[in-house]
């Protein structure tokens, strides 16, 4: 079976474009949408996660999550060995200096701002999706 996308996103609006946008590579299907991030952390950390973790091939985390903030899930990825060497792509509308470089000061692999048009949008998601999917190589942790 393929590994997961984890999708962190509280609008379902933008959840559904990025699902759409993934599907252009055929990823669509493998999305695991959550909507807060006390579900990622949950997901992640909680009492069956170590089969589930071990099956995400990237997560795609918004910054302004309800309960936990992307930042803050995103902190608690890169702390834990388990789960420090799954790619995160911050997706957030926030094109502000200080979230970009606190996402980077926390270990962020990469982080898009999300376009305002739709087409545009879907090929930026749509080329995120290709690079950390099949470009890019895996760590695979031990």
């Amino acid at each position: 079976m393929a590994s997961k996308i984890l999708l962190v996103e509280d609008n379902a609006d933008d959840a559904e474009l990025t699902r759409l946008a993934l599907e252009r590579h055929q990823l669509g299907s493998r999305v695991v949408h959550l909507t807060d991030g006390a579900q990622a952390i949950d997901y992640l950390f909680g009492p069956k996660s170590a089969a589930e973790a071990a099956d995400v091939r990237f997560i795609i985390l918004d910054l302004k999550l309800p309960k936990v903030d992307g930042i803050q899930v995103l902190e608690r990825l890169k702390a834990d060995p388990r789960t420090r060497s799954i790619p995160v792509v911050i997706l957030s509308s926030s094109n502000q200096e200080r979230d970009i470089s606190r996402s980077f000061e926390c270990g962020v692999n990469s982080y898009v701002v999300k376009p305002v048009q739709l087409d545009e949008y879907m090929e930026k998601v749509s080329a995120v999706g290709r690079y950390w999917d099949t470009i890019n190589e895996r760590l695979v942790p031990a």
